[in-house]
């Protein structure tokens, strides 16, 4: 990017953040009426654009239609609707106890707005992650500036258009652009940002925020383990890890990253894992319709190199291993006989392979899933209620499924975060209100 171009997109930048700032307080006393109209045009308008979000989804790394509905327009429409329901309830002031000592006062609580505030939204699922949290922004009366990321162009346009035509600019505004315009970003003094991406990025979103004292939201991600013990369902657990897992193409949040397996058990979940990923792709996943890519080579060569080194450490291919970067195409991936200090094991995969590692002793496992840090999401597959109960107890994560993956995330009445290396803060319903 040229100087004169750089000069030309900070001055944007700063004129929308201006704008918003003098604007902030005629937005944050808006009464709960006009912010449900405003979040029932946002998913009026964002129904209209449906084909195009298909479309341009599509393009940027071929994502099937029926997992856009599924996963992109169904999150966003479900969350403004919990939050129309619920607004008039959630800005009403609280009341609360005053001590003996007071007698003579009262006392509530009056929740304010922010004020001005960031998205920083990621690739992944470029309308899901902007639009979810702009909607709690919006049920709490900030403005806000959205910077979608730049790895997905055809997303990013279509948001802006949505935007454009919900929102005029000193309220809500899309701004686009690459690495450059997100650190001019973190220069200005929003009143709170909320970043959705790697620990390593929210770390550095985080330091930008201290020198303004802004909040933050981080939803960050890591290595969100599944155990399936020597009681659990094996079709049933196989159905739902391998629907999580493989959903577009692994690259989510909250994906099962690997998989603990009672050793009594994994022959079967072998037999099974491999059935299933054959019901849902066919023998030649690169020319089912239902199978998306890696978002770009950087991402398909960092996830080749993880199944490499797996392999020449000694693990095997349960199934698939084919790959062909012109089409940034990994095929449903299953290893065994992982060692633990392998790259697939050390590192997020965030991509479509699942690495399965036999075990005894709970007690071992407990202790591997300890020895890193804190995941965003963990997953247990047991009929075992002793065996749940060790797992909850001994164990920590952002948020726990038992025999389920990522259903808690589509509960809006549960918040939805990390802990420390997975994320700071809580979203979804009243929590991403609050």
């Amino acid at each position: 990017m040229s100087d004169t171009n750089s000069n030309v997109d900070n001055s944007k930048i700063h004129r929308i953040f201006n704008a918003q700032l003098i604007n902030q307080y005629v937005v944050s006393e808006s009464l709960a009426k006009q912010r449900i109209n405003k979040l029932q045009k946002l998913s009026t308008t964002l129904m209209k654009y449906n084909g195009e979000i298909k479309e341009a989804l599509y393009l940027d790394y071929k994502r099937p239609a029926a997992e856009v509905d599924l996963t992109e327009i169904f999150p966003v429409t479900s969350g403004i609707k919990y939050a129309i329901k619920h607004l008039s309830e959630w800005i009403a002031p609280q009341k609360v106890a005053t001590p003996l000592s007071l007698f003579g006062s009262s006392s509530w609580i009056q929740y304010e707005p922010k004020g001005v505030c960031l998205i920083i939204s990621p690739w992944n699922y470029p309308v899901q992650l902007a639009l979810g949290p702009l909607t709690s922004a919006i049920a709490a009366g900030n403005t806000v500036i959205i910077k979608p990321s730049e790895i997905t162009p055809h997303s990013s346009s279509v948001l802006r258009k949505i935007i454009e035509e919900v929102f005029d600019e000193n309220e809500v505004a899309v701004v686009e652009g690459a690495v450059e315009v997100a650190t001019e970003l973190l220069k200005l003094p929003f009143n709170h940002i909320f970043f959705t991406g790697s620990p390593e990025v929210g770390k550095i979103v985080m330091t930008a925020a201290a020198k303004n004292l802004a909040s933050v939201t981080l939803e960050l991600g890591g290595k969100s383990p599944v155990i399936v013990d020597e009681t659990a369902d094996i079709s049933i657990a196989v159905t739902r890890i391998s629907m999580a897992k493989f959903s577009n193409n692994g690259q989510m949040c909250i994906v099962p990253d690997y998989v603990f397996i009672h050793a009594s058990k994994i022959e079967e979940f072998e037999k099974a894992v491999k059935s299933r990923i054959l019901d849902f792709y066919g023998e030649d996943a690169a020319q089912s319709a239902s199978y998306m890519r890696i978002v770009n080579v950087r991402n398909f060569n960092r996830i080749k190199s993880y199944i490499d080194n797996a392999i020449e450490n000694g693990a095997k291919i349960v199934h698939g291993g084919e790959s062909d970067i012109n089409d940034n195409f990994i095929e449903p991936t299953v290893l065994t006989n992982v060692p633990l200090n392998s790259l697939v094991m050390q590192n997020e995969i965030f991509g479509p392979v699942l690495p399965i590692i036999a075990y005894t002793n709970l007690n071992e496992v407990i202790s591997f899933i300890r020895s890193g840090e804190k995941p965003l999401a963990l997953y247990i597959y047991s009929k075992n209620k002793q065996n749940i109960r060790q797992i909850l107890r001994s164990t920590s994560a952002g948020g726990t499924c038992i025999n389920n993956n990522a259903l808690h995330y589509y509960n809006h009445n549960l918040p939805f975060g990390g802990s420390n290396n997975s994320g700071v803060g809580k979203s979804h319903g009243k929590f991403g209100f609050l």
